[in-house]
């Protein structure tokens, strides 16, 4: 483990935030610099497995900035043209909308309107077929809502047909981050944390987006209880889930890795957080992190903001002070985020899971304020 006397808070506010079952990872990069690299509790069930430095969890929707780092490479290398029709690289893909408006949730596809089969959360095939047939629930590029799971098979089919490749394996080789997997191998299932039942968060009365999602036949119900096996108690520990690719919400990693993803692209030096070069060049990467989503979002019934693929600072998840930031946030408590102003980048991954409808997760929030008190 490592912290950098000049964070010393950081790491006190990461460890005051450990007891009960489970346990965290947490790293920070600064100027292209490591600084923090911890991590506290126990990974196995019961507590009878401590976390090891290359202890790798499920991150949820964390994944979804990977996926958008992937893609904002490939517009970088001339493969992907953001404002191209999906269908010129998807042919049969019904909806007229753009790769940007799948990236920044504003095609109209968060969800399929007829209940799915057993069996299609865990079938690419049947679930991208299933979204190139579907009609929007709003005119693309019109309004935004959070395409909760779809974004994984919308995003990652357009990025299959370009890479020609899995996804899997796209993000494996062409990210080149160790430790940062979309569906976790098998040969990797050791080190994977088990993830504690979920705990409530702050939420003191039902909120709008659980209120929606108990209203049959609503975009926000359909978005994230169609497929239905969304909802298995227990499904993130299952070995099934961890293998398949789901890239909206499988995503598997250490915090190192994603701080290093992230740091590569704030980097203000001639070589990047882990040494390698910055992936996106300046105009690329400003491009990619500019608000496109902005106000009452038609899935979760808040105010939200997205970029091109990144989750930015709003209502819903207040996760850095500076609203220039950007990242993604993951169900349970995981983040992931870069600040080109302050060059740094920040990942946590907890084992623990605590959900909450709105607002910061109870863990990262006194960290990351200590985080930007050291700067």
């Amino acid at each position: 483990m490592w912290c950098d006397p000049a964070f010393a808070r950081v790491a006190d506010a990461f460890r005051e935030t450990g007891g009960g079952e489970g346990g965290a990872a947490l790293a920070v990069y600064a100027d292209g610099r490591m600084v923090v690299d911890l991590w506290q509790g126990t990974a196995g069930p019961g507590g009878v497995r401590p976390w090891e430095w290359d202890t790798v969890v499920n991150v949820f929707s964390v994944s979804k900035g990977v996926l958008a780092t992937l893609a904002h490479l490939y517009v970088q290398r001339g493969l992907l043209d953001l404002d191209a029709p999906v269908a010129r690289y998807w042919p049969g893909f019904a909806t007229a909308t753009t790769v940007a408006d799948l990236l920044a949730h504003r095609s109209g596809l968060p969800a399929v309107r007829r209940e799915l089969p057993p069996g299609s959360l865990f079938d690419w095939d049947a679930m991208t077929a299933a979204l190139a047939a579907e009609r929007p629930w709003w005119t693309p590029g019109e309004r935004h809502g959070y395409h909760a799971v779809t974004f994984g098979w919308l995003v990652g089919e357009v990025l299959r047909r370009v890479g020609g490749r899995p996804v899997r394996d796209l993000v494996r080789d062409e990210l080149g981050v160790p430790d940062l997997w979309i569906g976790l191998p098998a040969s990797e299932a050791g080190r994977a944390a088990y993830l504690a039942p979920p705990q409530a968060g702050r939420d003191a009365a039902p909120s709008s987006l659980t209120i929606a999602m108990s209203e049959p036949g609503s975009i926000t119900m359909r978005a994230f209880c169609n497929p239905a096996e969304q909802l298995t108690p227990g499904l993130a520990n299952t070995a099934r889930w961890r293998a398949a690719e789901i890239p909206a919400s499988n995503g598997h990693a250490t915090a190192r890795a994603l701080a290093t993803l992230y740091g590569r692209l704030v980097s203000c030096r001639g070589r990047a957080a882990d040494g390698a070069g910055p992936l996106l060049g300046r105009e690329v990467l400003g491009r990619a992190v500019a608000p496109r989503s902005e106000g009452c979002d038609e899935v979760l019934r808040a105010q939200t903001r997205f970029a091109l693929g990144y989750m930015l600072p709003c209502e819903i998840r207040p996760f850095a002070p500076n609203p220039r930031a950007f990242g993604h946030s993951g169900s349970g408590g995981a983040l992931a985020f870069a600040d080109p102003d302050a060059r740094i980048a920040l990942a946590y991954t907890p084992s623990r899971l605590v959900v909450s409808a709105a607002g910061p997760d109870p863990r990262w929030e006194p960290t990351v304020a200590a985080l930007y008190a050291c700067l």
